[in-house]
């Protein structure tokens, strides 16, 4: 039952000796597959996440095209082997709902009306999830279509802030999410300062809300500055590479 497992000790650390502000150590990298237009693997602790775009495109069934915009489709999907027991490869409910959450979160960033009648594709495969997985694959979506060439107002940070024992936790992981008191997963344009995804599951009060939010805004700061750094490292090494080959 939720509550009766110690999530904080007397030092007020947690189980994986992180301290409450503490994201887990992440790690991003660029230009993954060859075959799409953009790319990008993520880690964050143990979650593993692999982002494909494609796009834009003409859209099939043409019927779903929009004349004055692009339309974003997004699959996310856990592999079978990403959880320790085996999921269905069949889409799940929860799988429908965060493709269409994930969706949601990075519309707001991209410069949809710049391709009209064309869809821009986000395939997302959890490869091992442990909480936070929400989170993960839109750090590393709005890296892949950053990646792809998609013209965008902003990259797209997230991260969730948690309540455990009634403490407000950074990056939950599995087992905090599993019996901790509260999630809340929030996405925001860092650089603008606009927010794309603020959900909340467990009661949170307003004073907690207002600090869960600067928490997350200080955090996704951070993970803002390694999503470019990606990037970067990413035509750095592409230049290297044209440079060795002029020689």
């Amino acid at each position: 039952m939720k509550g009766e497992v110690k999530l904080l000790d007397e030092n007020g650390l947690r189980v994986d000796g992180r301290k409450p502000d503490q994201m887990r150590e992440l790690k991003i990298e660029v230009g993954v597959l060859k075959n799409a237009d953009g790319s990008a693997y993520l880690e964050l602790g143990n979650n593993k996440v692999i982002v494909a775009v494609y796009g834009p495109r003409e859209v099939k069934p043409r019927h779903v095209e929009l004349p004055n915009r692009a339309i974003i489709r997004c699959k996310y999907a856990m592999a079978p082997f990403s959880v320790e027991e085996r999921k269905s490869p069949a889409p799940s409910r929860r799988e429908i709902e965060l493709s269409k959450v994930i969706r949601e979160a990075l519309e707001p960033a991209i410069f949809l009306e710049a391709y009209p009648r064309t869809s821009i594709d986000v395939f997302i495969e959890i490869l091992e999830a442990d909480g936070g997985t929400r989170t993960a694959s839109i750090n590393a979506a709005s890296v892949a279509l950053a990646d792809a060439g998609i013209p965008m107002r902003d990259l797209v940070s997230a991260i969730a802030v948690g309540k455990i024992n009634g403490t407000l936790v950074i990056d939950l992981n599995g087992i905090e999410d599993q019996y901790g008191d509260g999630d809340m997963p929030i996405a925001m344009m860092p650089r603008l300062g606009l927010i794309t995804l603020l959900q909340a599951d467990g009661s949170f009060t307003p004073k907690e809300l207002e600090r869960a939010l600067e928490m997350a805004t200080k955090t996704m700061g951070i993970i803002y500055q390694k999503q470019k750094k990606a990037l970067k490292e990413k035509y750095l090494r592409i230049a290297k590479e044209v440079m060795e080959n002029v020689e």
